[in-house]
This record gives C-alpha cells, sequence and structure tokens, in this order.
C-alpha cells in the first residue's frame, strides 16, 4: 500500500531511530527528534521499535491511502481528522482505502509523528531510512515530502501490543522547563560568573530552532580573555577545531547558547560549554519558541541514572 501525499505541510519528513556509526565522517545520527513519541507510535501501531514514521513539524501533512491501514499519531498536541471527522490522538486509528487524513492547528510543541503498520517503507541507507536534509540523504529521495509524492508503506509483521497510550504516560509540553546538563568540555574558558550566569538563568528559545540545533535568548555569559590560538578565531569562544558531541551547548560571543540537536554537524571551531544529557534531548525536542529553560548541572551518575530510567520507560512499551 501507499500514501499519496495531497498536501506536504510545512517540514514533512521520514525518520526513525537513527543512523548510527557516521558521525565521525560528518553524517549526523538524525532520526526522530521525539525519539519517545516515535516509539509510542510505532508500539500502538504494532511495529517493532525501528520501523519508519513522519516527523510532522508544526504544520501537517494531507495523506490520502491506497488501501486499508492503521495509523496512530503521537508527540505534540494536534486535532486529528479522517474525511474530517476529529479522531484521537496515542490509539490505533482504522483507515479504509481512500481515507484521508489529515490535521488541525498545533497546540503545544513543534513536532507530531504518524506511524503506519508496516512502517514507512523508503530504502535503507546507511543503516537507516530517516531523512537528513542537508545531505539529501536517506528517507524519500532525501528531501521532505511534496504534494503528489506516493509514500511506499511495508507489509505489518506484528500484532499490537497495545491500543491505546494511557494520558499519564504521554509526554507533555510545559512553557516551562529544566534542562539536565553534564558541564565541559571547555567550561573552564568562561569564567567563574560567566558560568553562574550560564546555569542560573533562564534562557527563552527563540524561533531559530530547528533539527540542527536551537538556540536561546538570555543575558550575555562573559568568556575569559585569551590570546588567539593559531588555527583559531577571533571570537573568544572560538577553539581550534574539535568534534562535537550531539546535545553539546556552544554560547558564540557570549551571546545565545545554541544547542547542537539531531542533524549537527560533527565538528567545528566553537568551545562547547556543556552537554545535555541524552535522557533530556527529547524534552527539547518538545520546546516551542518561548519556553523558558534553565539548564541544571548534574554529575555522571545522574546522568547515568536518568538515561536507566527512561529505558524502563521505553521498554515497557514492548512488554
Amino acid at each position: 500500500m501507499a500514501f499519496d501525499i495531497l498536501e506536504p505541510g510545512l517540514s514533512t519528513t521520514v525518520q526513525d531511530a537513527g543512523r548510527s556509526g557516521y558521525y565521525s565522517v560528518g553524517i549526523p545520527q538524525g532520526g526522530s527528534m521525539d525519539q519517545l513519541a516515535a516509539e509510542m507510535a510505532n508500539a500502538v501501531a504494532g511495529n517493532t521499535a525501528q520501523e519508519a514514521v513522519l516527523e510532522c513539524t508544526y504544520l501537517g501533512p494531507k495523506l490520502r491511502t491506497s488501501e486499508p491501514a492503521v495509523v496512530v499519531v503521537t508527540g505534540a498536541p494536534v486535532d486529528v481528522f479522517v474525511n474530517g471527522e476529529l479522531r484521537e490522538q496515542y490509539a490505533r486509528l482504522e483507515l479504509a482505502a481512500d481515507d484521508v487524513l489529515s490535521f488541525g492547528i498545533i497546540k503545544g510543541g513543534t513536532r507530531y509523528y504518524v506511524a503506519v503498520a508496516g512502517g514507512v517503507d523508503v530504502p535503507v541507507v546507511l543503516g537507516s531510512r530517516c531523512t537528513y536534509v542537508l545531505g539529501a540523504v536517506g528517507g524519500f529521495e532525501g528531501r521532505a515530502l511534496r504534494a503528489g509524492d506516493r509514500l511506499p508503506v511495508g507489509v505489518p509483521v506484528t500484532g499490537a501490543r497495545r491500543v491505546v497510550i494511557a494520558p499519564q504516560l504521554r509526554p507533555v509540553y510545559p512553557k516551562e522547563l529544566d534542562v539536565r546538563v553534564m558541564v565541559g568540555l571547555y567550561d573552564h574558558r568562561l569564567t567563574t560568573a560567566g558560568l553562574e550566569t550560564f546555569l542560573s538563568a533562564t534562557w527563552k528559545l527563540t524561533p531559530v530552532a530547528d533539527r540542527m540545533g536551537l538556540r536561546y535568548s538570555g543575558p550575555d555569559v562573559e568568556w575569559k580573555p585569551r590570546e588567539q590560538p593559531f588555527g583559531a578565531g577571533s571570537d573568544p569562544s572560538n577553539i581550534v577545531d574539535a568534534g562535537y558531541a550531539v546535545g553539546s551547548i556552544q554560547i558564540p560571543g557570549g551571546k545565545e547558547p545554541i544547542v547542537l540537536h539531531r542533524d549537527a554537524v560533527s565538528g567545528g571551531g566553537y568551545a562547547m560549554v556543556a552537554t545535555v544529557i541524552s535522557a533530556d534531548m527529547d524534552l527539547l525536542a518538545r520546546s516551542a519558541p518561548g519556553t523558558a529553560t534553565r539548564f541544571r548541572a548534574v554529575t555522571m551518575q545522574e546522568a547515568l541514572a536518568a538515561r536507566a530510567e527512561l529505558a524502563v520507560v521505553r521498554a515497557a512499551l514492548w512488554s
């Protein structure tokens, strides 16, 4: 079967659990920005955690099914319509041939996910079906969907594990957010006051936020003066090029911290003062412009404990 794309939405791409193993050569891990929401969609659809889904940003697509299908919509709160009739998120939706799936205005967050039983069946590229638009890699022809595309769907291979995600388990989309970080590798380049400002200020997410990174506004952060190293830029935040961790935070010029996310470049010449722990990367993906965000320093032990807690939640989806 297939989805016929009647309207593409603002930016609808095929995503999955990501493309591991190629970051060292400049190809990011990619995958769904909000991995937990995407996994919830797959679990209810009866897929494995690895099946590809559609990631819809702000304004969703309008799709028509060529054959009967089961779809699930999770993630940011949005009205879901089948042939113009309001339907439920986080639940299995049975579609007949030629049914039209469409969406209203998003009510929070930035992205929601559409899983279909059998998964979106685009070719596997470097171990993943996820779309890396900047590199024109993976997904549907390496790009966001367009009107007139016919998106293939695989054959369902497993039964549904659950028919709905309980409301208390669904992600939330607060206007204020605490994000846990591990300080380093270059926090020593900040003054004591600069590091205190970074960790105590409330930062506001700007509209400059996409799959590559999220930019925040707030007070200036003070860097230590230093003699410009050979091979580095003149800005106090510049370093000789180094590799970037996913989730690392840069503050070019001491203004507007930038958190690198799933499609970020793998290296460059800006110092990383901290890194968002893996368990909180989905929280960032749920942030809408204007979200008030505080970066809270934690230890490695706390970060590992948070990762273990999230693993328990994910495992429960497949039990």
